[in-house]
């Protein structure tokens, strides 16, 4: 990191106030990512974090809880004594009712006393968005230098998108909002914009004319643990393609921004959502495939399917696997189709895009391998991070003859570049949410767009007659995905 960079988050002094301090969120993911900054060096000694939660509890008290936390999910191979001191030095606790206005009297009297820039972190339910932020209001806690990260999710349909960001939009300015999508801090999607803009080898052929088709799949392995109650109003439509699989799009399709900075990188973001081609329930067999897991076997052995779950209700028809084929009606991607997949309870955990070149028109090896003579870019984020193209070469050996097979040119973060770790995607996010760098932050009207898109297809599924395919969990998803792929010629890439 360079240090500039480091000055440019040490020149103001800041306080942190985190909604939602003693949640999951916070424990395992926030407090190790401001412990992996402290380590780094790139924290402002100035710099104060005020958990604010609603259980009774000392600083003291608290500061014991986030020693456990970091015991706990900061990697072992990385624990630093005096480090965690540090960070646990920098936190004090505010009890705090939520509802009630006038105890924001001494969260705003515990942020004067610090004379410093306020940065407000919901990691709490969209319900508290607006009570929160018009109590903040109601005792002058919000000033010009204020910023506010919201958490995912932004509304369940375009409505109350609309009236979360309108809520957020009362008290403060677009430039002071930092809406999170974690995806976007990951090392390698930040590579994906080096690799398609820096590149002039990639950037010539990163067309239809060109690609054959793009996958963007984010499948886990793990069931809904516990929250069938709040996943069954969701699913995996709204869960994950309406905010990760059409971010993950937008950053592989989208047209090269004027400047890297948030709104011409926005701009550019939202002129794919808006070109994407819109689904109707009459064509919905040809372009979307949703599925429910049922009973199987898991690395851990039998799981129950998702109507035997805990809490499960019997008649559901939530899916937990959708996969899409998405069109882009524009210059760059006419005819190149983008397949989206995602699901719970499958073989195993993968989140990749693979781009599919086309091959070239004269084929001058045997006829029987046409078929693998193509390259294949893979971008994965995980379970590891890294980019491979898959290139054709001869096989050795004179008996060989010129038989091709696929061989990879691997580009392994860590080993290429002797780092020690890739950093977690909240490190990144709350680094430049220090900066005051919105380019990692989705705008308003990227979430809006996105959920007009999906509240089209979610709406034309309701609509149409297609079942709902069950899958075994511990499997690849349902059977008619596959189906669905090879109907245009295609293949997922765990299949060839």
């Amino acid at each position: 990191m360079s240090d500039s960079l480091k000055n440019n988050c040490s020149n103001n002094t800041q306080v942190f106030v985190l909604f939602g301090a003693t949640g999951d969120l916070s424990l395992r993911k926030i407090f190790p990512a401001w412990y992996q900054l402290q380590r780094a060096g790139l924290l402002a000694p100035t710099l104060k974090i005020l958990a604010v939660g609603r259980n009774q509890s000392t600083s003291e008290q608290f500061r014991q809880k986030v020693s456990s936390a970091l015991a706990t999910f900061a990697p072992q191979s990385q624990k630093d004594i005096d480090t965690c001191q540090s960070l646990i030095d920098r936190i004090d606790y505010i009890q705090l009712e939520l509802l009630e206005s006038s105890d924001y009297i001494k969260l705003k009297s515990a942020v004067e006393s610090a004379g410093a820039v306020a940065t407000y972190y919901l990691a709490t339910p969209p319900s508290l968005i607006e009570p929160i932020c018009e109590n903040l209001n109601k005792v002058g806690a919000v000033i010009s230098t204020s910023k506010i990260v919201a958490e995912k999710p932004i509304g369940c349909d375009l409505a109350s998108s609309k009236a979360i960001n309108d809520k957020l939009a009362y008290y403060f300015d677009e430039s002071q909002i930092y809406r999170i999508d974690h995806y976007l801090g990951k090392e390698t999607v930040q590579n994906l914009i080096a690799l398609r803009f820096g590149n002039s080898i990639l950037a010539n052929q990163w067309s239809h004319k060109n690609i054959d088709y793009v996958e963007i799949t984010a499948v886990e392995s793990v069931g809904i643990e516990d929250r069938w109650g709040y996943y069954d109003d969701v699913g995996q439509m709204r869960d994950m393609i309406q905010g990760h699989l059409l971010q993950l799009l937008c950053l592989v399709a989208m047209e090269p921004p004027a400047q890297l900075n948030a709104q011409s990188i926005r701009n550019e973001k939202e002129q794919v959502l808006q070109a994407l081609r819109p689904i109707s329930s009459g064509n919905i067999p040809d372009n979307v495939i949703r599925g429910q897991y049922g009973d199987g076997q898991c690395a851990d052995g039998f799981v129950p399917g998702y109507l035997n779950e805990v809490g499960a209700k019997f008649q559901s028809e939530t899916e937990t696997f959708i996969c899409i084929r998405a069109e882009i009606d524009n210059w760059r991607w006419s005819g190149t189709p983008f397949y989206l997949r995602t699901g719970k309870r499958m073989a195993e955990k993968v989140t990749e895009i693979v781009v599919h070149f086309k091959p070239d028109p004269h084929h001058v090896f045997d006829t029987d391998q046409k078929s693998i003579v193509r390259n294949t870019l893979i971008i994965r984020l995980q379970p590891t991070e890294g980019i491979s193209l898959q290139m054709l070469t001869k096989s050795q050996g004179i008996e060989q003859g010129m038989r091709l097979r696929r061989d990879p040119l691997h580009l392994d973060f860590i080993e290429s570049q002797q780092a020690s770790r890739i950093p977690d995607a909240y490190e990144r996010l709350l680094f430049e949410v220090l900066k005051g760098d919105q380019s990692l932050f989705v705008g308003r009207n990227e979430v809006e767009l996105a959920w007009a898109w999906c509240d089209q297809v979610i709406g034309a599924c309701d609509q149409s007659s297609q079942p709902l395919h069950p899958y075994p969990a511990g499997s690849s998803g349902p059977i008619e995905a596959r189906q669905l792929i090879q109907k245009y010629g295609h293949q997922w890439y765990e299949d060839q």
